[in-house]
Formats: structure tokens, sequence, C-alpha cells
């Protein structure tokens, strides 16, 4: 399964920082940033079956395939942001990580527009 790999790789990771901290602290962050690489590019699989559904789906329904593109691009910022968080917090740099966080919640905003856009024209063609 590939949850356990990826706690595996996460517990390996959390005793190698543990050790670091105590030498090397400055290295820690390295290994954390790493094994967040590593752990998404196990996942690459599942994601990319993800997104070949989706697509699948969106050529037999009448979705618009461009909400589709800007769904996938909303996840996206989204997990990144999470992780770049993640890792300011590691860090010790919360300032920054709510910084970071701000600014990817406006660029979800800022790319979900033109889907709230298309629902609100909506609505107002339904409603009298």
């Amino acid at each position: 399964m590939d949850i356990v790999k990826i706690i595996g790789v996460g517990f390996i990771a959390v005793i190698i920082i543990i050790i670091l901290k105590q030498y090397k602290p400055e290295f820690a962050v390295y290994v954390s940033i790493a094994t967040g690489v590593i752990i998404l590019l196990m996942l690459v699989g599942q994601i990319s079956g993800i997104l070949d559904l989706l697509r699948d789906i969106s050529s037999k329904t009448s979705i618009n395939s461009g909400f589709l593109k800007i769904l996938i691009k909303i996840t996206g910022i989204a997990i990144l942001t999470e992780f770049a968080v993640s890792i300011c917090k590691d860090s010790g740099e919360s300032a920054i990580a709510s910084k970071v966080d701000i600014g990817g919640k406006v660029i979800i905003v800022a790319l979900s527009m033109p889907i709230v856009q298309s629902l609100l024209e909506t609505v107002i063609r339904i409603l009298p």
C-alpha cells in the first residue's frame, strides 16, 4: 500500500531530523524539503490517474473544460501552498508562512473568479 510507504518515508525523515537537530540543525530543513518532494513524487501516479478520470468525465459531459482546468490549478496551488507553509513553519518562520498562505488564498480566489462569474450569470438568467 502506498500509504505505508509514505508513512515509512515520513518516520525515517523524522528520525533523521531529530538526529540532525542535535548536530547540524540547519540541515534539518533540507531533509524536510527533500522528504516532501519524495512524497509528492510518490503520488505522481495517483495524481495522473485522477487527472485522467477528470478528463474522461469532462469529455463525456457538458462540463466546461476551462472550468475543469481552473479547478485542477486551484487544487495544485492549494497543495503547493500548504507544502510551502509547512516548510516555513518547520523552519521557525511563522510570519513568512502566514504570508505565503495569504498569497495562495488570494491566487485561488483570483483563479476562481471566472467560475463565480459564470455561476452568477446562470443564477441571474434563472431568476425572473
